[in-house]
């Protein structure tokens, strides 16, 4: 095995810098490399693009979020938290939560959830100048309070040490500090009853706004679990098949290049079109290169990866690590059928060797020689191997020998 993939990648390498086994001198192969960099820059950019075409669940059930957090809140003020986080949006050049949820479908696969739209619509009737005045008041008081909660931890820093001197009976004159122990205890006082104040009157406030008609219906729609549950599953099932689409979409993109890319090789191999053929066989590489990577992040996050851990779970319960087992036995079979995929279709010295005896060229470098020559006077490989049945020489790479036909063993090549 080691020595096939030792072959291939010298194959691999050969094909990568030679045209017609000759070898590009270096202004060359620092063009190409930057010609490679500049393709796989855009293969890179054209897949992230088209892995955005469907919706994401993000994109598909908008509200979940939300709804989620409002769910697991266990706070009392958890109904004015979800109501003011509706107005967020208040320049009149925002556009509306419902437009918003509804641009997403714009030159993109798939739908937005209704029940999120009606979510945005709700929230959108709040969102008005009466609501946002509300808030702005409550954001004023609020900043009155810290204001006076400041200014008490600074008093109290000076009280503590004029309420020693007024003990020792250091005289005022004296004193480092600038409020005397009564007067800080009376700014204290009046503070705390501002602050209690403030406080009434933002409780108020929010109770007005909890109270609005448009508040009172959107809490109610929140209430409808059976909606919620939905919306639940919905984003579940789309996050576990969101991997699978990406993938599907990124494959899309790339094997029509692949396949473009093998048939331009193929055919310039065949004209000789050297220069032609190695560029193809770059494009050919930095085309799967993206291919395999995204092919190992989807089994790392897609489909499988999720099968995988939720049969582990069940079977082994919180022996999760032994995932990395499975992964670190998987990855290298994969990587074993790649090899073999290159092996048997793209680098196939037998392939190649029909169609090059045919038309009387080098089984090795597909050059044009003589019927008789038993060496490639372009890289002087050696054209034919002895037969095992018959003892005459026959072409390499042939399944069977030209004079008694009988079947070649192909380990007898190398």
């Amino acid at each position: 095995m080691f020595t096939k993939i030792r072959r291939i990648l010298k194959q691999f390498f050969n094909k990568s810098k030679n045209i017609n086994n000759e070898p590009l001198n270096r202004v060359s192969l620092i063009v190409i490399i930057l010609i490679d960099i500049f393709i796989l820059i855009n293969v890179f950019t054209g897949l992230d693009d088209i892995s955005r075409w469907h919706l994401s669940p993000t994109q598909a059930y908008p509200c979940y979020s939300e709804w989620q957090s409002y769910s697991k809140q266990t706070t009392k003020d958890k109904n004015y938290e979800i109501v003011r986080l509706s107005l967020q949006f208040a320049s009149n050049n925002t556009p509306s939560r419902s437009e918003i949820y509804q641009q997403a479908e714009a030159g993109h696969l798939g739908k937005v959830s209704p029940t999120c739209l009606q979510y945005a619509e709700y929230q959108d009737k709040i969102n008005n100048s009466k609501n946002q005045q509300t808030i702005k008041t409550i954001d004023q008081k609020q900043v009155q309070i810290s204001n006076f909660q400041q200014s008490n931890n600074q008093i109290r820093a000076q009280y503590d040490s004029t309420l020693l001197e007024k003990i020792a009976g250091q005289p005022r004159g004296q004193s480092i500090n600038q409020v005397s122990a009564e007067k800080a205890k009376q700014e204290l006082d009046q503070n705390n009853l501002k602050i209690s104040q403030r406080k009434q009157e933002i409780s108020l406030l929010k109770n007005e706004l909890l109270n609005q008609p448009e508040s009172v219906s959107f809490l109610g729609f929140l209430q409808k679990e059976n909606e919620f549950t939905k919306i639940e599953q919905g984003y579940k099932q789309a996050s576990f098949w969101y991997p699978s689409i990406q993938l599907a979409f990124q494959s899309l993109f790339l094997l029509p290049l692949i396949f473009v890319a093998l048939l331009v090789h193929q055919f310039s191999q065949r004209r000789r079109y050297g220069l032609i053929s190695l560029i193809s066989w770059h494009l050919l590489v930095i085309f799967f290169i993206p291919l395999i990577l995204k092919t190992f992040e989807f089994l790392q996050f897609g489909v499988i990866s999720q099968v995988i851990f939720d049969f582990i779970s069940t079977i082994l319960g919180r022996l999760l690590f032994l995932i990395s087992y499975v992964y670190i036995l998987l990855i290298p079979l994969i990587g074993f059928g790649i090899i073999k995929f290159f092996q048997k279709i793209i680098l196939n010295p037998k392939l190649q060797a029909v169609s090059r005896v045919q038309k009387s060229r080098c089984v090795k470098c597909a050059k044009k020689i003589q019927q008789n020559d038993a060496y490639c006077p372009h890289c002087g490989y050696y054209q034919y191997v002895e037969c095992q049945n018959c003892h005459n020489l026959t072409y390499k790479h042939l399944p069977h020998c030209k004079h008694c036909g009988s079947l070649q063993d192909s380990s007898h090549y190398h």
